[in-house]
């Protein structure tokens, strides 16, 4: 590791492989994989239908351009439409990159409308991305320090605060967008209220403001559904995708309905390698397999069954605050930073990661099965005790 860059405090274990929810080390021991690449690998390691697609594409087609039709793309664009109400799909290469050209959508909108000042709503505890401009919508501190001057145009206001968006849209007349994850991930797996949602959408549609989900962590089934939104019955204006929808084959997508439809032009967007024939082929199959296999309906269940598990193990903790989440998509948050508990898991065979500080956040597989639901409690439950337990340093 000499000669990478030192942007991430890594973990001594490097995989060769992996089978549904395992990896294998190169000491050829097998842990449970909790955490999915941070939701990536949403058909576990080497499904044998995604790997048989991909070995195929690969063997036809990987790449041609933008400048050509590129017919798997055009077929993930109207899967993704059916799924989701959008009508159109601008494919990209990453989370980053979707809600960049996200943000790239409401700038061009309010030029179009008479708004050169569009500004945007932005939740805190957000996470948008590591570019300047998803930087700057991002509610961590810590990630934006020392890249100022970051691009101007948004607004912070508290998350599930209806009122301070409300304010904030009283203070500052160019409002042009309302952005939001419904679940927030790296924020700490905070759930949105539904009614939240569902008025944040009344009042969008008041004011002629676009409604943005960005789905890039609770998108493609990992919460029970297609789309994190649907849980709240609304249909937003804006979505953003990645992660998941590819199973690792890097990919990402802005979809837009309505208001938002038909903003860009030739010209106006572009990218080199998104929406490739390969990236593209990873979707459609991920897409197939998710829906043929049923796991969507797994996500929901195995999410339920880990969450009742834990709320049974550590009944009783006093540093356990909560145990929330939705789906797939689990957070147990404790008193204290917690931290070191990676590194205890991962001697324990199972890997997990903490968000928000203390907030253990659990992203496993939508193939997860109910023994190894049930393993990933039994695995990190007395760990989770015992932390609690000991005392404070």
């Amino acid at each position: 590791m000499a000669h990478l860059m030192n942007t991430y405090a890594r973990l001594p274990v490097a995989f060769t492989h992996g089978r549904g929810a395992w990896l294998i080390d190169e000491a050829g021991n097998e842990y449970l994989d909790a955490l999915a690449g941070i939701a990536v690998n949403g058909l576990g390691h080497a499904h044998p239908r995604l790997t048989a697609a991909l070995a195929e594409q690969v063997g036809r087609l990987i790449h041609t351009s933008n400048i050509y039709q590129v017919r798997e793309q055009e077929r993930l664009a109207d899967r993704l439409c059916e799924l989701s109400g959008m009508t159109e799909v601008f494919f990209g290469n990453s989370g980053s990159e979707a809600n960049e050209g996200a943000l790239k959508l409401v700038r061009l909108y309010g030029h179009q409308h008479g708004n050169p000042e569009a500004q945007t709503v932005v939740m805190e505890r957000a996470w948008h991305g590591r570019t300047l401009a998803t930087l700057a919508a991002t509610g961590s501190e810590k990630a934006r320090k020392g890249f100022d001057p970051l691009p101007s145009g948004f607004i912070r206001v508290p998350y599930n605060d209806l009122q301070a968006v409300e304010a904030a849209a009283a203070h500052d007349g160019r409002v042009q967008a309302v952005w939001l994850e419904v679940l927030q991930g790296e924020g700490g797996i905070q759930v949105a209220d539904r009614d939240y949602v569902r008025a944040l959408r009344r009042l969008c549609d008041e004011r002629g403001w676009l409604l943005m989900i960005d789905e890039v962590q609770s998108g493609i089934a990992r919460t029970g559904r297609w789309f994190g939104y649907q849980w709240t019955d609304i249909e937003p204006d804006v979505i953003t995708l990645a992660k998941g929808l590819g199973s690792g084959v890097p990919i990402g997508c802005v979809l837009a309905r309505g208001r938002a439809a038909g903003v860009f032009g030739p010209g106006s967007h572009g990218t080199t390698f998104g929406g490739g024939p390969l990236a593209c082929r990873a979707g459609l199959e991920t897409l197939r397999i998710i829906e043929e296999e049923g796991l969507m309906a797994n996500a929901a269940a195995r999410g339920a069954q880990i969450r009742a598990g834990f709320s049974a193990a550590l009944a009783g903790v006093a540093g356990v605050k909560a145990i929330r989440g939705q789906g797939l998509m689990i957070g147990i948050e404790l008193d204290r930073p917690c931290g070191e508990l990676v590194r205890q898991a991962l001697a324990a065979r199972l890997l997990i990661n903490v968000t928000q500080d203390s907030v253990i956040r659990l992203l496993p597989p939508l193939v997860l099965g109910e023994r190894e639901a049930d393993a990933i409690v039994a695995r990190l439950a007395p760990l989770v005790r015992a932390f609690c337990n000991a005392p404070a340093a």
